[in-house]
């Protein structure tokens, strides 16, 4: 039943506008009023810090000089203590120095105003691509992915930005390999998120691809070395290996992850058995790329599988991330509503909104406890996304024709 209400929107399109234009409103709205409580107006005065407080005050400190401090996690602590008037909360930093250096602007203007600017022109990023992917199906996406997005304005993340990478990979790499290769390169600032796309450009010798995003990471470490020092880059590994150890420790709110390694802990697996069971599902994941390859499945298939795995790799992925899986289901949506059962499509529109708004409803449970053990919290999304994406597949293998294999092309001009 839900499946067939949701695509009754694309019956028209006054019928798509006018979802489209509410959609949007209610997301304008949202930016504003988390814009207004970034800046403490009337509102937020006594806040707890989140995410975009993290890269507000990372890009003070690029200005400053001393950004490196911040991947030693003591020193990051008593930079967020003195952002937020002694608050315990503490986010660690692990973000190549490619990213310090995109948010440094930000540092130059005030708090409420640096999230406006960044998230409204990551959701604007964001939504012009996912439509250029999408047409029609556009509005039923909102709806589907409305809760990942709004989690990511909520805290203020770069899942925008990252998703519309990913996307622009995906509506770029036929035609324009040298616009793919840029975003691909771009993903540098969260790598892990990227691994499959370079998988995917390997395996099918997209050389040019390959070598413009490789051009784009080793230009942008070189500069990155020129402003902050060679220093940067043992305070970058340093805090990579804590943050692993923070990770192994269940310090993290594991409950907003959608990894398999995040589900497995809070079940009550030991460190090293969900970190194992976690590369299992990366090796099968990539190997389900190769295997769409193998079987010549149509191009807009496999980049829409592979932008879904991408997700499925590290145990390290937030339901923020979750927005690249969308961008992976706007590239198979018009097959599926042809190829799958309607149950199935139930499950397909149902279990993202589930992923999507569940570690919301999860922090709003357990408020401003400090006393919470997140490996006590259970965390569903991982197995939520391992199930779609083992759906999805078996629904793509079960409906192939080989034989009739048709070349993707989405040309840059939609955008």
């Amino acid at each position: 039943m839900l499946a067939k209400t949701l695509e009754t929107i694309e019956s028209s399109a006054p019928k798509q506008a006018a979802y489209t234009r509410a959609l949007l409103a209610v997301l304008a709205i949202g930016v504003a009023l988390k814009a207004i409580w970034f800046a403490r107006l009337g509102f937020g005065q006594h806040r707890e810090l989140v995410d975009f407080d993290a890269f507000h005050i990372i890009a003070q400190h690029v200005r400053l000089g001393d950004a490196d401090l911040a991947y030693q996690f003591e020193r990051f602590i008593d930079m967020q203590k003195a952002a937020s008037g002694g608050s315990e909360n503490f986010m660690p930093w692990t973000y190549p120095p490619q990213f310090d250096l995109l948010l440094a602007p930000f540092g130059l203007i005030p708090i409420g105003t640096a999230y406006l600017l960044f998230i409204a022109g990551t959701l604007a990023f964001y939504l012009t691509v996912l439509r250029s992917i999408a047409t029609t199906y556009f509005p039923v996406l909102l709806i589907i992915l409305f809760p990942a997005i709004e989690v990511t304005i909520a805290c203020g993340q770069n899942g925008f930005l990252t998703a519309g990478l990913i996307g622009l990979i995906c509506l770029t790499i036929e035609e324009r390999p040298v616009v793919a290769g840029l975003a691909l390169g771009l993903m540098v600032i969260k790598p892990h998120l990227a691994i499959a796309f370079g998988a995917y450009a390997l395996l099918t010798r997209r050389w040019t691809v390959v070598m413009t995003a490789g051009t784009v990471v080793i230009g942008s470490s070189l500069v990155c070395t020129l402003v902050f020092g060679v220093k940067i880059w043992p305070a970058l590994m340093q805090s990579v290996h804590d943050s692993a150890m923070f990770l192994q420790g269940g310090y993290y709110p594991l409950y907003r992850m959608i990894s398999a390694y995040a589900g497995l802990r809070t079940l009550g697996a030991s460190a090293s058995a969900a970190f194992f069971s976690q590369a299992a599902v990366a090796a099968i994941a990539l190997g389900s790329i190769a295997l769409a390859l193998y079987r010549q499945l149509p191009a807009r298939w496999t980049l829409g599988l592979t932008a879904m795995v991408s997700v499925s790799l590290s145990p390290y992925a937030y339901d923020y991330d979750f927005l690249i899986f969308g961008m992976g289901l706007a590239m198979l949506l018009p097959e599926l509503q042809t190829i799958a059962r309607e149950g199935e499509r139930t499950i397909i529109y149902t279990v993202p909104m589930i992923v999507g708004v569940y570690g919301c409803l999860i922090a709003t449970r357990l408020g401003t406890s400090k006393d919470v053990q997140y490996l006590d919290v259970l965390s569903i999304g991982g197995f939520g996304v391992v199930a779609m994406i083992a759906l999805i597949f078996m629904i793509m293998l079960r409906s192939a024709k080989p034989a009739t294999v048709q070349e993707f092309q989405i040309g840059a001009e939609r955008l």
